[in-house]
């Protein structure tokens, strides 16, 4: 047979289970045909490439990123970031600010929520120092803000308002008045200024994010979607599935609709049937519903089984088991998939029981793949759950280094200790995914694949991490025995993710008859430093047996 590549002499990870290294491959139209020794290269014509024990493994697919969000923070104006102590002095600072840069029409800054000491700041605060211009201040995570009465009569917002999810989406009541203080889903449509984008405008940091992709070896990511902007989202989808169509798009975007509040369900079931006809290109296929089950642990949004210890709350979720599970059945109905953001314990916890109760109602009819994304925290009893129901578990390795001591703020020492359990997941059975989930693009250093690896492996980020200067940690975060081996990141990051995403037929691991999508690395990645082990980056990248970067 007449063959486009071999390749001989290199160390092959293949990530197939069948067979999982390899010294030689073959190329032809696109596809993989040999993957073994070089005794099988006989029935072959071509001249062999010797690679001389250079490494190679499957191309990378990135489980969880937003691809879309990173474009409204592209151009969001996230305003003047300071630090406080109590109320007082941030009004202070904001009141200065405002003095010296007199006459805008839009005033933006951002604080940590405990920068207030407890304390509660309202729209009538910022009213005082700010009366005849907007003002909005985020808090630190983007998912919770203050906005003064301009804001909130600019949107329609009163106190007849519902709240879109009570206890988790929200906004924030005295007395029975909204005090200018929203959460989750009530807060992003505050965040954006999105109409006045052009088409070039936004295919630039498209075109950043493909040479990103192209230049680091991911060709597949999962895009989580952009809560509350579902306009805009399919927008862009619209932009992608344009440069698709004229060739600039080598990588496979695996896209979703989302859903916040359960009052738009229907609509979200609609939505997802529509954007699969409307977007089902070579490389962009929709066919996710994602779900925000919960919010985050430092607004404590998160839903947890064991109450906060600063509050003694417990967060909500967006859906109650039988709700999610009735979903569950629907898409199963109509051949969809689900991914849901449970950062707290009881947010998995929900999702756990309502694939049981799925499961149970379906018998052998059910075939929705369902993945969990974040599990920050989980309870000791769901551990094992999710190999026993099929439900994967999608982590993000580069959060996998932080300070337990902040935590235990909110968690208690014992539960700040026991964080992203990832490694009793993998050892139970369950399949893992790797992610980076970032919201902005910037310089695409906290994207990195191998940040993710070194991170999952050490959990700890050193001086000679490739990541932000900012960002360092003293000691390895525990529970230290939660660290992942090499094989273990890289089978995550590839064999896994195209499970979740449904596309393990052909892409994920280097065997025959999938699509080849590889990467050449000069050094062997398997014995690779681990401490500095974020400052790989393959030497080749192939995509569907072309070379692209």
């Amino acid at each position: 047979m007449k063959a486009d590549r071999i390749i001989k002499n290199a160390k092959i990870f293949t990530a197939d289970k069948k067979n999982p290294k390899a010294t030689s491959l073959v190329v032809k139209d696109g596809k993989f045909v040999y993957v073994g020794d070089e005794a099988g290269l006989s029935k072959y014509e071509g001249e062999a490439i010797d690679l001389g024990g250079k490494f190679i493994m499957p191309a990378i697919i990135d489980s969880h990123v937003h691809v879309t969000t990173s474009i409204g923070f592209e151009y969001a104006d996230l305003g003047v970031r300071f630090d406080c102590e109590g109320k007082k002095a941030g009004l202070d600072f904001m009141a200065d600010y405002i003095a010296k840069n007199p006459g805008l029409p839009r005033y933006r800054f951002m604080m940590e929520q405990a920068c207030l000491k407890g304390e509660i700041l309202t729209k009538e605060d910022l009213d005082s120092i700010c009366p005849d211009s907007e003002l909005i201040v985020l808090e630190g995570e983007c998912h919770s803000v203050w906005v003064n009465s301009k804001i909130l009569a600019s949107k329609g917002i009163t106190d007849e308002t519902p709240d879109p999810v009570p206890h988790l989406s929200y906004y924030v009541r005295k007395d029975g008045h909204i005090t200018g203080n929203a959460f989750e889903g009530a807060a992003w449509p505050f965040l954006f200024d999105l109409d006045k984008l052009t088409d070039e405008q936004i295919e630039g940091p498209l075109m950043r994010l493909v040479d990103y992709c192209v230049k680091t070896g991911v060709s597949c990511v999962f895009d989580a979607g952009f809560p509350e902007y579902e306009k805009f989202h399919e927008r862009v989808y619209l932009l992608l599935r344009k440069m698709d169509e004229q060739g600039k798009l080598p990588v496979y975007i695996d896209g979703c609709y989302i859903l916040t509040n359960p009052a738009k369900k229907e609509k979200a079931l609609e939505e997802l049937k529509r954007c699969n006809h409307e977007f089902n290109t070579e490389h962009i296929k929709v066919h996710t519903l994602k779900i925000l089950m919960d919010g985050t642990q430092k607004i404590h949004t998160a839903a947890m089984v064991t109450p906060y210890v600063d509050t003694h709350e417990t967060g909500a979720t967006c859906f109650d088991a039988r709700g999610l599970a009735d979903i569950i059945k629907e898409l199963n109905e109509i051949g969809m998939d689900l991914h849901v953001h449970t950062v707290g314990e009881r947010s998995s916890r929900t999702v756990l029981d309502a694939v049981e109760l799925a499961r149970k109602e379906l018998g052998d009819a059910y075939r929705v793949r369902v993945t969990c994304a974040h599990l920050e925290i989980q309870d000791d009893d769901d551990l094992g759950r999710f190999a026993k129901l099929g439900v994967i578990a999608d982590f993000t390795p580069y959060w996998h280094a932080a300070d337990p001591n902040s935590s235990s703020t909110w968690l208690g020492e014992e539960r700040a200790r026991k964080m992203f359990r990832c490694k009793t997941l993998w050892d139970s059975g369950a399949i893992v995914t790797w992610s980076s989930d970032n919201v902005a693009y910037s310089d695409f250093v906290r994207w990195s694949p191998y940040l993710g690896m070194e991170v999952g492996m050490r959990r700890q980020i050193t001086d000679k991490t490739r990541a932000p200067e900012f960002i360092r940690t003293k000691e390895v975060f525990p529970p230290a025995n939660e660290r992942m081996n090499i094989e273990e990141m890289i089978l995550g990051y590839t064999i896994n993710g195209a499970i979740q995403l449904g596309i393990e037929d052909r892409k994920g691991s280097i065997t025959a008859g999938k699509d080849a999508d590889y990467l050449v690395f000069d050094k062997d990645l398997l014995t690779a430093e681990k401490e500095g082990f974020s400052y790989n980056m393959p030497k080749d990248v192939y995509i569907v047996g072309k070379k692209v970067n």
